[in-house]
């Protein structure tokens, strides 16, 4: 059976590493973390924040207020990096407009059906000239079938519910609340991932395509 993501991380919060624990995250924050790299900001909110991993990276970039919001109240207990932790819906976030300067939220869009609504409440709570950073699951999830997958504490493997969104999907949706894109990264498996379990036997079936997707966008005036 497919679990809903909210109902699927209630069950996985128990056995949930707070690091990236497989390689899709690896590559998925080798990007991110090189494009947070180069942004500055002094209040920065991580939706999705989960085990608050990303919580250090975003303090990396100067900013004095960091906090995490998620929808799981299971997963913000296992979180211990995050100062200020909140549960919330990230499609009416718990914030007044313009508070944060920088936005981060690492592979949780396809948790979200409504991306319209999603980027114009990252638009909101963003201040003008406001910088969002966000990955999804690549479009090459749907074409070819894959699942989300996770092991509960039981060692039973569970498939998560997603909401596939295309490329032009993002792109209109971003245009529409206000935002114009800066980057686009499409990361694929490289060389030194090849050693890892697992990825051979993927490169193999599936050649070498696109697993993620990692946008930098910014609030227009």
């Amino acid at each position: 059976m497919t679990l809903s993501a909210r109902d699927a991380y209630e069950l996985w919060a128990a056995s949930y590493p707070p690091v990236a624990h497989n390689p899709l995250m690896r590559i998925e924050q080798d990007v991110v973390e090189s494009l947070l790299a180069h942004i500055s900001a002094r209040r920065a909110l991580d939706v999705g924040t989960g085990s608050g991993r990303y919580v250090p990276m975003l303090k990396a970039t100067g900013a004095s207020t960091v906090l995490g919001v998620d929808f799981s109240l299971a997963m913000l207990r296992r979180g211990t990096a995050a100062p200020g932790r909140v549960c919330g819906d990230a499609c009416r976030l718990p914030f007044k407009r313009a508070t944060f300067d920088l936005v981060n939220a690492s592979l949780m869009v396809g948790d979200i059906a409504d991306l319209g609504a999603w980027t114009r409440e990252m638009a909101r709570v963003l201040a003008t000239g406001g910088q969002l950073v966000y990955s999804d699951f690549h479009p090459s999830w749907a074409q070819r079938g894959w699942s989300r997958t996770f092991k509960s504490a039981d060692g039973a493997t569970h498939d998560v519910s997603f909401n596939p969104h295309t490329i032009d999907d993002h792109l209109a949706a971003l245009e529409r609340a206000g935002f114009g894109v800066r980057t686009i990264r499409e990361p694929r498996f490289n060389p030194t991932h090849g050693e890892e379990p697992g990825i051979l036997a993927f490169r193999r079936r599936w050649g070498n395509p696109q697993v993620v997707v990692v946008f930098h966008a910014v609030k227009e005036p």
